[in-house]
């Protein structure tokens, strides 16, 4: 494969899309080796369309199978998937040439109430993506579990059945997973009851998990492993200067992955010096924006992001040019361990770092909740557990067999 898009040929009914699609591939971002690819791949779709007299109106999901099932037939190695036509398609079906594929709605009762359900946490409770795929989750196993007619049972349903359900859902599970699998009932209960599905409140009926209060110490990776993580970065590269500021913005502001992922280029107000973070429910709150991690930005702007429609700071570096998910930002992070040649944990172990580090700096619970956007201080409390000085001095003497004490 490869060689020089301008050398491809194409004949049949795309002849007049060529232009047009070419134009598309180089705006995101794709090299002459690879518009070659996409533009031989658009040449096969072509030609194989005229040969089956089909016009593009005809070219509906089940050709588009039709037609991959002929290219790996014919000894095609590449480009013989759904994904690699993939864009080709969507190019054709933004202008309208040819059919999208049909759209089917829910079809059984707990599929139609899921999509009502998504509708009210999307648009009422204006809930992040990742939220609304756990209540969806934790719904979906509720009612699995009702009698599958089309009221499935809610206006039945009684309070030992919510306590059945968690009884058997949460056995063998951990703490943690069993108070994701609460927080998620109750939060479908309560709007099964705003919507009228059932006729009494039952989120008082969901059991509580057992756990002591603020019990585990936050993890937080040690200053030296947060500078290793920084140093991986090879700040000569384009990759490098894009994850050494994404890097930042989780160690020094406690930003949270999908934070990272959702900042935009007009969010970073560099005349005041301060950044609008589109945090959890849909909250914009600005912080300062430090020098390092202000000068780690626009490096990455400046010298790597590639140019491109998306309006999000951190973007892809291939092909196609898009924003980073929340789970690319995530890979950073990965990326980052691997290189540092430490044990992979969880991004969100560099927001524990960040307020950490403000901890040892002197901060007290009221600054740090401020930074990580907490909305209650009771949430920051956790860190107190960290101040060891300040602990020692509520610590009571013990006494000893010969009348003396001690203080641990």
């Amino acid at each position: 494969m490869g060689g020089s898009p301008s050398r491809v040929k194409v004949t049949g009914p795309l002849v007049p899309y060529v232009a047009g699609f070419r134009a598309e591939l180089d705006s995101q971002g794709y090299r002459p080796n690879a518009m070659t690819d996409q533009l031989r791949l658009m040449a096969h779709v072509s030609r194989w369309l005229a040969s089956k007299s089909l016009d593009l109106e005809q070219l509906t999901p089940e050709r588009v199978e039709e037609f991959l099932v002929a290219r790996r037939a014919a000894g095609y190695a590449l480009w013989c998937s759904l994904k690699g036509v993939a864009p080709l398609l969507a190019y054709l079906r933004r202008l309208g040439v040819v059919p999208l594929p049909e759209r089917t709605g829910p079809t059984t009762p707990v599929e139609q109430l899921l999509e009502v359900y998504r509708c009210y946490l999307v648009e009422e409770r204006g809930l992040a993506a990742s939220t609304v795929r756990s209540n969806l989750h934790v719904a979906r196993l509720f009612l699995a579990t009702r009698p599958q007619v089309p009221t499935l049972g809610l206006g039945e349903l009684r309070a030992g059945d919510v306590v059945d359900f968690v009884r058997e859902e949460c056995r063998g599970r951990s703490i943690g997973s069993a108070r994701y699998i609460v927080a998620g009932l109750r939060a479908f209960l309560r709007y099964c009851h705003l919507s009228g599905r059932t006729s009494r409140p039952l989120v008082d009926a969901v059991p509580k998990i057992a756990s002591w209060q603020l019990a585990a110490l936050p993890r937080a990776l040690e200053p030296a492993a947060v500078a290793a993580l920084l140093r991986s970065c090879d700040r000569r590269t384009s990759f490098g200067r894009r994850d050494f500021a994404a890097l930042l913005l989780l160690s020094r502001l406690g930003l949270r992955a999908g934070e990272v992922a959702a900042l935009r280029l007009q969010d970073v107000e560099w005349r005041k010096g301060e950044l609008v973070v589109r945090g959890k429910g849909s909250r914009h709150e600005r912080l300062p924006l430090p020098r390092d991690v202000g000068e780690a930005i626009a490096g990455w702007l400046r010298r790597g992001r590639p140019r491109c429609a998306a309006r999000e700071v951190f973007t892809r570096l291939r092909a196609p040019h898009r924003r980073l998910s929340p789970a690319g930002v995530s890979g950073i992070v990965y990326a980052a361990y691997r290189r540092a040649g430490m044990p992979e944990v969880s991004a969100h172990r560099l927001r524990h770092s960040a307020a950490t580090e403000m901890l040892r700096a002197g901060a007290g619970l009221a600054e740090i909740a401020q930074v990580l956007r907490h909305r209650s201080v009771a949430t920051t409390a956790i860190y107190a557990k960290l101040d060891r000085s300040a602990l020692q001095g509520l610590a009571k003497p013990w006494p000893l067999a010969d009348g003396g004490s001690v203080t641990q």
